[in-house]
């Protein structure tokens, strides 16, 4: 550090140097998501793979793959988008081999999150999981005695040609990077920085910016044209828009926005549009969701005269059309958001590339410490950060306003803490803050469908002595405060119908609910149908779209998307299942829309018994779906 770093092409003779330095014990640590070198890292996968007589020690998290396919239709529906959207990607070789379940014993992957529901059972990645809140983990990896810190960067060119005219940026993932740094700075660690040129990645400003004195090593060349890695967008629900328009109406005008990524989140960007933009339809849809029910103190449902500021650890592409909107508009030192990371779909790398860098430069990219934690500057972000709602997603709640939403009752982990703990202490440390748990009221389908909404369970990300706010597409339940007894009733508030009688009674036997209680006849209305019933009509009238920022999904992909997940819901019951099949046998001829999806599942003609029960299964789930 210090000096000029030194570039290379050839990541063989990169890792080889590396190798050296290290003595062949490395200590390495990559970015969650985006970030990862993939390049590099696959070369001294390879190099330890050839050679037991290295050691090659992993730290990071989310590590990403492209999608697979867990039967035959899911194959030839995935297949040709994978061949689209992730042409050229690479991928991680250990990720891999950690799937073979032949990861060699001199190399190990530690990580801290985990993609959501991917690694359940797989014993390698179970057992070398480290439970950690993003602001933690930076400490633990320094901890861990890393030797090597690697990860992709963006470039801007400088004065010229020479390297030390060059100014980088960490771009996607300065996170934990820039403490890591600073600890190096400071004396209290000591690694090689590499950077792993990426044009494509977007050179982000502010603190993401790195001085090229910063770097040991920079690897471009061919890797530098590889392509970033591609999470297409998902349908946005009905449930998913009643849970998100919910939480639009407790966001007061001036205040503070986090969300995440996925279609709840996609669902709240909308909603603050439309009540920004199109307030009259907005107001007459939250009329309809919740009749009796005023907006929370300090909010309400008018279009944004002040405009929010972003405190987000994630940099999710809905930020984008929320500035362009005009929903978020109030700057802090000279930004708009202020984010630990980013992950989306390639168009959302392309419409950063492509903005002009004053626009850029009212996005600041941080480290998590900056974003996700308010002990540092305390009094400044209590000013920044007033009104802040926080607001992530969850698996399940108990009755009494604990959370779950990273591990099952085993101990199997599906995701991660990440920064779901860092934002509820956070929303107890700021005036005014909230801290909101986005929960879908049911999971599953017929005799698997299940409540979320739990009386008790074996684990908890979030406890009970920090319950707030939790949404799910019923309203809205508050719990901040409050006894037990009136916590229990906001969260049956918000419970599905067909579950409460039984939530009433465990509460009940448990002495938590006076014996003579009795639930209010307009929770009994808790039900699919009623969503259905007064948001249909706003989505035919296209002000609901399923995909309300864009896709890469086709047509057809688009139309085949609910018939897949009526055949995965039925898929573990062979009388559903032949209930689909005879009614795809007994329908007539298809029409444009259905044609058009059997072309692109290769059914149109089965010349087999198996392919003649798919396009029967697949008509009779497009049917019903």
């Amino acid at each position: 550090m210090g000096g000029r770093p030194k570039i290379w092409e050839d990541a063989g003779a990169l890792a080889d140097s590396i190798l050296k330095k290290t003595s062949g014990r490395v200590v390495l640590a990559i970015p969650l998501g985006l970030g990862k070198p993939v390049h590099l890292v696959n070369i001294l996968y390879q190099r330890a793979c050839a050679d037991p007589g290295i050691s090659l020690k992993i730290y990071t998290a989310l590590t990403l793959e492209k999608p697979a396919a867990n039967s035959e239709l899911e194959r030839r529906f995935i297949a040709p988008l994978t061949d689209r959207l992730f042409k050229g990607y690479a991928g991680l070789d250990y990720a891999k081999a950690l799937r073979r379940g032949d990861l060699p014993g001199n190399i190990e992957i530690v990580e801290f999150f985990l993609t959501a529901g991917q690694w359940l059972g797989v014993d390698p990645v179970q057992q070398n999981y480290v439970s950690a809140n993003y602001t933690d983990a930076a400490g633990y990896i320094l901890d861990a005695g890393i030797n090597v810190v690697a990860q992709m960067v963006a470039c801007d060119g400088g004065d010229g040609t020479q390297p030390a005219g060059r100014t980088y940026s960490l771009s996607c993932n300065p996170d934990i990077t820039i403490d890591l740094l600073k600890a190096r700075r400071e004396g209290e660690a000591d690694f090689q920085f590499i950077g792993q040129i990426n044009n494509d990645l977007p050179f982000m400003g502010h603190d993401a910016e790195i001085a090229a004195q910063e770097f040991d090593h920079i690897l471009e060349g061919e890797c530098a044209a590889a392509p970033l890695y591609n999470t297409p967008k998902r349908p946005v629900s009905l449930a998913d828009y009643a849970a998100g328009f919910h939480a639009a109406r407790l966001i007061p005008d001036g205040g503070t926005l986090q969300i995440g990524i996925g279609s709840v989140g996609d669902a709240i960007a909308h909603a603050l549009i439309m009540r920004h933009r199109n307030n009259a339809a907005y107001r007459a849809i939250m009329k309809q969701l919740a009749p009796d029910a005023p907006p929370p103190k300090a909010c309400d449902d008018r279009p944004f005269s002040k405009g929010l500021y972003g405190a987000s650890e994630m940099l999710v592409d809905t930020f984008l059309d929320l500035i362009d909107a005009g929903v978020v508009r109030r700057q802090v030192d000279g930004c708009l958001v202020h984010a630990a990371f980013f992950l989306g779909p390639r168009s959302f790398y392309q419409r950063l590339r492509d903005m002009p860098q004053s626009a850029r430069d009212r996005i600041g990219m941080s480290s998590v410490s900056f974003v996700n934690d308010a002990h540092e500057a305390f009094e400044k972000k209590r000013r920044d950060r007033k009104d802040a709602r926080f607001i992530n997603n969850a698996m399940k709640a108990t009755l009494l306003g604990a959370v779950i939403s990273d591990g099952l009752e085993s101990g199997q982990v599906v995701s991660g803490v990440g920064g779901q703990f860092d934002f509820v202490r956070q929303s107890f440390a700021l005036k005014d803050a909230r801290s909101v748990i986005m929960l879908n009221a049911v999971r599953g389908h017929g005799k698997r469908l299940a409540s979320n909404i739990v009386w008790k369970y074996a684990h908890q990300t979030i406890p009970r002595h920090l319950r707030d706010i939790i949404i799910t597409e019923y309203g809205v339940a508050d719990l901040r405060g409050k006894s037990d007894a009136a916590v229990i009733t906001e969260m049956l508030s918000v419970a599905d119908a067909r579950f409460q009688e039984k939530l009433i009674a465990d509460a009940k036997e448990a002495g938590k609910l006076p014996g003579d209680f009795r639930p209010p006849q307009r929770w009994k209305n808790n039900l699919p149908q009623k969503i259905q019933s007064i948001l249909c009509a706003a989505r035919d009238a296209g002000l609901l779209p399923e995909f309300p920022f864009g896709t890469d999904f086709t047509e057809s992909e688009r139309d085949l998307l609910p018939a897949l997940e009526k055949l995965k819901a039925a898929a573990h019951s062979k009388p559903a299942l032949m209930r689909l099949a005879l009614a795809g046998w007994l329908k007539g001829v298809p029409g444009k829309r259905e044609s058009r999806a059997l072309e692109r599942m290769q059914l149109v003609a089965p010349d087999n018994i198996r392919d003649l029960v798919y396009r029967y299964l697949l008509r009779g789930a497009f049917h019903r779906s």
